[in-house]
């Protein structure tokens, strides 16, 4: 994809702060407020840009157990996992990948009973290996362009 480099540093302010105001990306990129303006929508438009969302500390919010479920889903239990479990509402990360566990999953849950019945409930379609985070020093930074 043809980026020149003032997409790209749009690119990277916005992966550091997605609520910069038009006029303060154009203060830091040297454009007015109308043309940063169409250039983020034309960013949007090329699926470049693919959403805004704020980080929000689920600690605070009642969820305390961070886990990493990593499951072995059995082939044929491949599209009922799907199905079944990624919709759960513990879910905040999920991931098809190569190796022995196909799917890698963050979870967060209020407490370990929670966690041990997410668990019970993801063992029903494949073998599971279960980590809690300690800490997450690297979570949600933007790539350097």
């Amino acid at each position: 994809m043809d980026l020149d480099d003032v997409d790209r540093h749009l690119l990277e302010l916005l992966q550091c702060d997605g609520r910069l105001t038009f006029s303060e990306l154009g203060r830091r990129v040297s454009l007015s407020a109308p043309a940063v303006t169409e250039r983020v929508r034309r960013l949007e438009q090329r699926g470049v840009i693919t959403g805004y969302a704020a980080r929000v500390d689920l600690e605070k919010l009642g969820r305390p157990i961070q886990a990493i479920v990593r499951v072995r889903v059995r082939s044929l239990d491949g599209p009922r996992f799907r199905e079944t479990i990624l919709p759960l509402p513990e879910i905040t990360d999920a991931d098809h990948v190569t190796g022995d566990e196909c799917w890698l999953l963050r979870v967060h849950c209020r407490t370990t009973a929670d966690l041990e019945r997410f668990v019970e409930q993801a063992q029903r379609y494949g073998e599971t290996t279960t980590s809690l985070v300690f800490s997450s020093p690297v979570r949600g930074r933007g790539l350097p362009l």
